[in-house]
């Protein structure tokens, strides 16, 4: 990936994990907008899209970038709670239209997108970098209780729920895993480090693919 032209960096996370906020202090540090769950669909419900709208806005040639960018600040501001984003994956249609305007919005500037399936959307993209965020079972149990608290047993139940229906999400649109490294260029295990180190190391190994 070269950080010197438009690129794209997917953080496919498992719940638990902390990749939202790593991938939230690397936008931070690259200086380009962050994309999760909670934003787009605060986007969607903002300018009303759909898999119609935008096409329509494409043909026009309709512009709602400015009004967009006036608006982005407000909505990340007002997501303060990332673990509390965590929901069931939504049905095919709301992931294409997800996709698209994922895919609408990357070609404007460079970005970098949690999950939201991004090493599927753009494994093909020209200049991207996809990073897997994992931890073990009892980092994750840990964070998830104290994130929301909840019990040990209500945090293994929202695990196990979320990496299953994760896992056949994928499986719906590829044949793949979203736990197979070959659809990564780094992976990170999170047990020992904390996100800002998390980021540190996504941005020497960019550095190091630029020298």
């Amino acid at each position: 990936m070269n950080k010197n032209t438009q690129f794209v960096i997917t953080i496919n996370r498992e719940v638990g994990s902390g990749g939202r906020t790593v991938g939230r202090k690397l936008a931070e540090r690259l200086k380009v907008k962050y994309y999760d769950k909670a934003l787009v669909e605060g986007l969607t419900e903002k300018f009303g899209f759909s898999l119609e709208e935008i096409e329509r806005i494409k043909a026009q040639k309709k512009s709602w970038w400015n009004e967009f960018n006036n608006y982005y600040n407000t909505l990340v501001n007002s997501v303060r709670l990332p673990m509390e984003a965590e929901t069931k994956l939504t049905t095919k249609t709301m992931f294409e239209t997800e996709k698209a305007i994922l895919e609408e919005l990357a070609r404007k500037e460079s970005c970098v997108v949690a999950g939201r399936s991004g090493f599927l959307i753009f494994r093909n993209w020209p200049n991207h970098l996809n990073v897997f965020i994992q931890a073990s079972l009892q980092h994750r149990i840990e964070r998830i209780m104290h994130k929301r608290g909840v019990s040990e047993a209500e945090a293994r139940a929202i695990i196990k729920e979320m990496d299953e229906s994760r896992e056949t999400f994928i499986q719906k649109y590829d044949d793949t895993t979203r736990y197979d490294t070959r659809n990564y260029q780094l992976v990170i295990t999170m047990d020992d480090m904390t996100p800002d180190a998390a980021a540190d190391v996504i941005m020497t190994y960019i550095d190091n693919m630029n020298k």
